[in-house]
């Protein structure tokens, strides 16, 4: 897995064998989904190569990503609190080690969960914060109208893009994408 992320003079790249990868969705240096990312890479290099990915929330994006990468065998994809339960973590483990696929339940809930209307998933009051992203209202002007502080439209904004499976990637701008869907809705 280091040699995915690390630089090629690091002494972590020299080649070896490598009997499975267990890894976080976020790694360093930018914390945000460079450990998919580099499981992804190395199953397109070894598509046998076991791998498990570990995540705090269900990303549907990132758990679709992976399940569809390598040969289709030897994946899995858990919530870290599985990990907490050590004899389903070390089953869990044996089993992708094994060429099998392993999916948390509520991944698998997740995935199969229709998405009709993006936004079903969010209160009304919260529904009315992409609108008014939508309108170009900074956090500022969204708190005055709500009536709330600069810091509660934060924590909304931070649980509608959890909401709406947008996850953080140094490539798209979330936001813009809440807004989307907003407007797609």
């Amino acid at each position: 897995m280091v040699s995915a992320v690390a630089p090629v003079s690091s002494p972590w790249t020299r080649p070896s064998t490598r009997n499975i990868v267990v890894t976080d969705v976020r790694m360093p240096p930018g914390h945000q989904d460079e450990g998919l990312h580099a499981a992804v890479r190395l199953r397109a290099e070894r598509p046998a190569l076991p791998v498990l990915v570990l995540s705090q929330y269900v990303q549907r994006a990132y758990a679709a990503e992976l399940l569809d990468s390598g040969d289709g065998t030897g994946v899995g994809y858990l919530l870290k609190d599985r990990v907490g339960q050590v004899e389903e973590f070390v089953a869990a483990l044996g089993e992708v080690a094994a060429g099998g696929t392993v999916v948390d339940p509520e991944v698998v809930r997740q995935l199969l969960r229709r998405r009709r209307d993006p936004l079903e998933r969010l209160s009304p009051r919260a529904r009315e914060v992409p609108a008014l992203v939508a309108q170009g209202r900074s956090n500022g002007a969204i708190a005055r109208e709500l009536v709330v502080s600069e810091a509660a439209v934060g924590k909304h904004i931070g649980s509608i893009l959890t909401k709406l499976d947008l996850p953080p990637a140094q490539e798209t701008h979330r936001r813009v994408l809440a807004v989307l869907a907003f407007l797609w809705a």
